[in-house]
């Protein structure tokens, strides 16, 4: 069993931060080697032609580890919405075809097909999650099922919805979309790090993660998963450390229509970045150390209780089958002063994200059962 990590952190004392969805603390690991990235950024002289390459390797092989699939299969990049606007624009659609998403779906996830159904005449299929809560997580999972046919091409979503949480059933979906010969789009960025996910098994055809989540590491870093049908694809820009034999500073004008082998084409220009790079390999290291799985079940031992007293005060909480222990949703069964409980939360230095009519609450292995009873705590008061 994991044991509480706080010590690793430098959070303040007196904070509660239930809000790792909105974005990761950063541990001191992490920081510590940014400062030292940052000095050696100084002097370039402290960088070498290789450098450009080798910490770019690293990460691969970190995030591969996570999630269980080939380093050659990884990409670097910069945010989801670049990781899948690459994977749009390397699917042909035509008149009739069907992409699925699901409703109130993170946008970077929305508008690349937004765009590619416009400008192919193809439609747009939104699930929209059940208006009644009773076994609101179940009959989601099976609209999506059912909303899978054989005009499918794509389906596009999250393993847990960025919202509140609601688990999916990403092995079913895969199955089903298997049978139509539709894509798996994941997008990983709210659960790949705190909730297991083996790209081995589960065989998505791409996985898009922002990096400053759940994977621990600094704003604007991503990683990603092609699977083999993308190798031959088109990348969203094009830059010289993509290219074959990039290694060789003094043939780079000996221009090149071949890429590096695997995904290595869809990376970022400017991957190498000597700063963030040194601070994403930290964490993913770290977020390895723990291992997903005993992430997820530290964040489910610190909830339980605490959560079935909730719901003994009349608030509404996914169904434990249905839905993360990292990330969730809470919502009154009765009216209540949102804004009131926004000022209380807010005083007792409690932090937690509101989405739509859902308190959005995303606890980490620097929390403690303590801190989510602080949160049951304020919320009894209103």
């Amino acid at each position: 069993m994991l044991k509480n990590q706080r010590s690793k952190f430098t959070l303040p004392g007196k904070e509660t931060f239930l809000n790792c969805a909105y974005m990761s603390p950063l541990a001191k690991a992490v920081e510590k080697a940014g400062l030292t990235a940052l000095l050696r950024k100084r002097n370039p002289l402290l960088i070498s032609a290789g450098d450009f390459f080798t910490e770019s390797e690293l990460i691969r092989k970190e995030f591969s580890k996570i999630v269980t699939c080939p380093a050659a299969n990884v990409a670097i990049i910069p945010s989801a919405s670049y990781g899948i606007s690459t994977i749009a624009n390397n699917i042909p659609l035509k008149r009739g075809d069907e992409v699925v998403v699901l409703g109130g779906q993170f946008p970077s996830n929305v508008y690349p097909w937004q765009r590619l159904v416009n400008e192919s005449c193809a439609k747009q299929i939104t699930v929209e999650p059940p208006n009644n809560l009773n076994n609101r997580g179940a009959k989601w999972n099976q609209r999506i099922l059912e909303s899978i046919n054989t005009k499918t091409k794509v389906v596009a979503m999250g393993h847990v919805h960025w919202a509140d949480g609601t688990l999916f059933d990403l092995q079913a979906i895969r199955k089903r979309a298997s049978d139509v010969n539709a894509m798996l789009i994941i997008d990983g960025t709210q659960s790949v790090g705190a909730l297991p996910l083996d790209v081995s098994i589960l065989k998505p055809d791409a996985l898009v993660c922002a990096g400053y989540k759940w994977l621990m590491g600094p704003y604007t870093t991503g990683l990603a998963y092609y699977s083999d049908r993308f190798f031959n694809g088109r990348p969203l820009e094009e830059n010289w450390i993509t290219r074959k034999a990039s290694e060789d500073f003094t043939a780079l004008v000996n221009y090149r229509e071949e890429y590096q082998p695997g995904a290595r084409r869809f990376d970022m220009g400017e991957r190498s970045n000597f700063i963030l790079n040194p601070m994403l390999l930290a964490a993913l290291k770290m977020v390895n150390d723990w291992k997903p799985a005993r992430v997820q079940q530290y964040a489910q031992k610190i909830t339980a209780n605490p959560l079935q007293t909730l719901r003994g005060y009349g608030w509404w909480i996914e169904d434990n089958h249905f839905r993360a222990s990292h990330l969730f949703g809470l919502r009154p069964e009765a009216p209540v002063d949102i804004d009131k409980l926004k000022k209380r939360l807010l005083k007792a230095r409690i932090a937690v994200s509101y989405r739509g009519d859902v308190i959005r609450v995303a606890p980490h292995v620097y929390n403690s059962e303590t801190d989510l009873w602080r949160l049951v705590e304020e919320i009894s008061k209103i």
